[in-house]
């Protein structure tokens, strides 16, 4: 599953759970250890990262681990998981 976020404005970021989050990005889900086989990958190849893998909303409905890179055309890209599938859209 992916989402893409639609620009509404013309940012470049928004504040979210203490980071800036690329506006406009693409994002896909992934499964939790998806998750993290990629992004230790990713650090192993030491990929450089707009945000380096982290948990958002942690303890809170919505947790999830989320990273952003940039893709080889500059396009932001969110990775993301959530150990339950059920809190993808109870933000």
């Amino acid at each position: 599953m992916c989402h893409q976020v639609q620009q509404t404005q013309c940012i470049n970021s928004n504040y979210v759970d203490g980071e800036d989050i690329p506006v406009p990005h693409f994002g896909i889900i992934l499964k939790w250890h998806e998750f993290q086989e990629l992004s230790n990958s990713l650090i192993n190849k030491n990929i450089n990262f707009i945000i380096e893998p982290t948990i958002r909303f942690k303890g809170k409905v919505g947790e999830q681990a989320i990273m952003f890179l940039h893709d080889p055309s500059g396009n932001a890209i969110e990775f993301k998981s959530f150990k339950n599938g059920w809190m993808i859209f109870k933000i």
